[in-house]
């Protein structure tokens, strides 16, 4: 039975005890006297009747205060005391309980807050020892995490379920260039912890591998790997190598014959061949043109010169036909020429060269001559927004060798490097000052094979050039300078795109992009309302508006969100945007959120938001702070877009209103200092969204007390409270 139940029932009796024995009296006067009795005893009583009822009713309030009174200061007091006690044990180890109150009531409060203490220092000591036990495999996550962050090639890792429980930073680079919005999801509408491959992939090209896979290990192949060409969302073509992942030793049967090895996972391995398969197509196409675009004038070549054998042949149709021969071979080489420009990248020899940034090959290369040759190396003039494809190993080579002839021919004790762009080509120059260097030994340098201080190679510096498909040539400075210097054309690219970090969030820790407690997942047959709260998948959201009536035409101006996986907040798997409203702001929402309206112009309108984070929340429980009126907000628009967000819905207002009812306050602010969860980012979407997800999680445990572990039963118990009536 509840407090208040009790304080009313106590009022009930105290009322009953109080006016019991003046209504046993009258009954017993009305029933047992006569009528004669009852006028004399009331002649008798009369003047002290008024006196009487008001001494009752002073009584009786004194009562009611003496009742309320205890109920505040005693039952109310260790209702409190009992919440905080429960906070100490399950959410905030640092929070103690204020000694107020009466002195009984700060006497347990003393003693608790004293168990606290006693109950810190033996945490302390354990969780020291247990750092200690686990300092070692932290450090080899750390080497995992450090591994895969570096990796150019993307990788993915998933369970049996498809459910993806690794990914690298390339992978999420490379699945948000696929993306239908780049910039709002970063991807994380396609690729995140726990979330499923499939939707990626067709699932029965997966399946096929594995099967391909399952079928290497029945044949006790020692690396069963398979091999497929796929198309990712966007349409980009992608190659993918499916390797498996095995039982650790001796989590197997110790008697299992290897080929009854069994799979719990799989590695994805993925390579963007749009690029090559596109220049394939490319090479074709130039190939066909250059065959069956010739066919034609080749057969009129032909008939022209076999007319021309003939020597009685007029002289009339001589000349047509010896025209015929010119227009047909004037057009051959123009398509040729044609043809050779437009693919000229594909004609050259083929070497794996490497994206880099120009700035950064010239710094590596004023390093190596300054401390090998002994040589100033200055930087004259350099463009650092260039990229360059290079063999940067055999450049270096190469231009190490020159300057190495420079100091020896010349006695040149100075050079610099001048880097500038021209389309699909940059212009690279080694300039030195003082003595010409004539043609001629300048050819004989460029087609010697490179040697510097007793080490060789079997290049010369026209192979490096021929290597990377393109010229070099010795000029004079136009300029005045009087400075010769040698131009090397090597290709251009474009710059390979960043992963921006987050705009509110910034954290000093390595992005949670694995996690092998996943391994553990598998599908289960219950429905989602029975499924434990610790089992499910969050996205936690927030919405920042121009103001509070979304029925009177406020609008949605950011969306932020996070996602929690297998009881884990992944700050660095979120979504965040801002939201053209298509209408200004209210002034007094502007000191609240802090964006000003400059900054929403040019942003996405809700029609082109909505779908990317409908796509990041598929497939999980939707959890905000009041989440009502978000939830309003979205329910707006669902004729706009046609998307409609029907996936269950838990809110922290409740929840908290569930697992704290006697405490004053449930703002978002309040909560978090009672669970100590730190507020960063307040009134930013994407801040709000992440304390909120904080918060909840500090709250499941606290529900398990309550008995309340699945999400039907978070749900009924949120729907009891009075938060649960406010419609907006």
């Amino acid at each position: 039975m509840k407090a208040e139940t009790r304080f009313r029932i106590a009022i009930v009796v105290l009322a009953l005890l109080m006016t019991g024995p003046f209504l046993v009296t009258t009954s017993v006067i009305w029933y047992r006297f006569t009528e004669a009795e009852r006028e004399a005893l009331i002649e008798l009583a009369g003047p002290w009747l008024p006196l009487g009822g008001s001494l009752t009713a002073i009584a009786f309030l004194g009562g009611v205060l003496v009742v309320r009174n205890l109920y505040r200061r005693y039952v109310r007091g260790l209702l409190q005391m009992a919440e905080n006690q429960q906070l100490m044990l399950e959410a905030n180890r640092d929070f103690r309980i204020a000694e107020t109150g009466p002195p009984e009531v700060r006497a347990v409060a003393r003693a608790t807050n004293a168990l606290a203490d006693q109950r810190d220092a033996l945490l302390s000591d354990i969780e020291a020892q247990i750092q200690r036990a686990n300092r070692s495999v932290e450090e080899e996550k750390n080497r995992l995490g450090a591994l895969m962050a570096e990796l150019t090639q993307s990788v993915v890792v998933c369970n049996l379920n498809g459910r993806i429980l690794l990914y690298n930073s390339r992978a999420r680079h490379e699945f948000r260039s696929m993306s239908n919005a780049p910039g709002m999801a970063g991807g994380g509408e396609l690729i995140g912890l726990g979330r499923s491959i499939y939707a990626v992939f067709d699932r029965n090209v997966l399946n096929h591998a594995l099967e391909t896979i399952q079928d290497g290990l029945r044949r006790e192949v020692s690396q069963p790997v398979a091999h497929f060409i796929t198309t990712g969302p966007g349409g980009q073509l992608l190659r993918v190598r499916m390797s498996p992942v095995l039982p650790s030793a001796g989590t197997e049967p110790a008697d299992a014959e290897p080929s009854e090895r069994r799979l719990t996972g799989f590695i994805l391995m993925l390579e963007n061949i749009t690029q090559d398969f596109e220049r394939e197509l490319r090479r074709d196409q130039m190939m066909h043109r250059l065959t069956e675009g010739n066919r034609a004038a080749l057969a009129n070549i032909r008939a022209a010169s076999e007319m021309l054998e003939y020597p009685d042949l007029e002289t009339d149709l001589r000349k047509r036909f010896q025209k015929l021969i010119h227009d047909e071979v004037e057009a051959m080489s123009d398509t040729l020429d044609r043809t050779a420009s437009e693919f000229a990248d594909t004609l050259k020899a083929h070497w794996p060269l490497m994206e880099m940034l120009g700035a950064d090959l010239l710094a590596a290369a004023q390093r190596h001559i300054e401390s090998r040759l002994e040589v100033t190396v200055r930087l004259a003039e350099l463009d650092e927004s260039i990229w360059v494809r290079v063999d940067s190993y055999s450049l270096l080579q190469a231009l190490l060798f020159l300057v190495s002839r420079l100091v020896e021919d010349l006695e040149v004790r100075e050079v610099s490097f001048r880097l500038t762009g021209t389309g699909r080509l940059v212009h690279l120059d080694l300039m030195w000052p003082g003595p010409e260097l004539s043609t001629g030994k300048a050819l004989s340098w460029e087609l010697a094979q490179m040697s510097l201080a007793g080490e060789s190679s079997p290049l010369t510096v026209r192979d490096v050039i021929d290597r990377h498909g393109g010229e070099i040539w010795l000029e004079q400075d136009k300029n005045g300078n009087e400075a010769s210097f040698f131009r090397l054309l090597l290709p251009a690219t474009s710059p390979r795109e960043q992963i921006e970090p987050s705009i509110f969030i910034r954290s000093e820790g390595r992005p949670e992009y694995y996690d092998f407690d996943l391994f553990k997942w598998s599908e289960r047959s219950q429905e989602l309302d029975d499924r434990l709260l610790t089992e499910l998948t969050y996205t936690v959201f927030d919405t920042e508006t121009t103001g509070l009536n979304p029925s009177e035409g406020d609008e949605i101006i950011q969306i932020g969100a996070s996602r929690i996986v297998n009881g884990k907040m992944l700050r660095f798997e979120s979504f965040e945007q801002l939201v053209d409203p298509r209408r200004s702001l209210s002034p007094e929402s502007i000191p609240i959120h802090g964006i000003q309206p400059e900054m929403l112009v040019g942003q996405p309108t809700i029609d082109k938001v909505l779908p990317a984070f409908h796509a990041f929340a598929s497939d999980t429980v939707l959890i905000g702070h009041n989440a009502a009126f978000d939830m309003r907000f979205l329910q707006m628009k669902e004729k706009l877009t046609g998307l409609v967000f029907d996936q269950p819905v838990l809110d922290t207002l409740f929840l908290a209103a569930v697992v704290h009812p006697h405490q004053d306050s449930h703002r978002l602010e309040a909560i978090a200092e009672r669970l100590n969860v730190p507020v960063v980012g307040r009134h930013t979407a994407l801040g709000d969204a992440i304390v909120t997800g904080e918060v909840f999680l500090r709250m499941l445990p606290l529900l398990a007390e309550k008995g309340i572990r699945t999400l039907r039963e978070a749900r009924e118990a949120a729907e009891q409270t009075f938060y649960a009536r406010i419609k907006y």
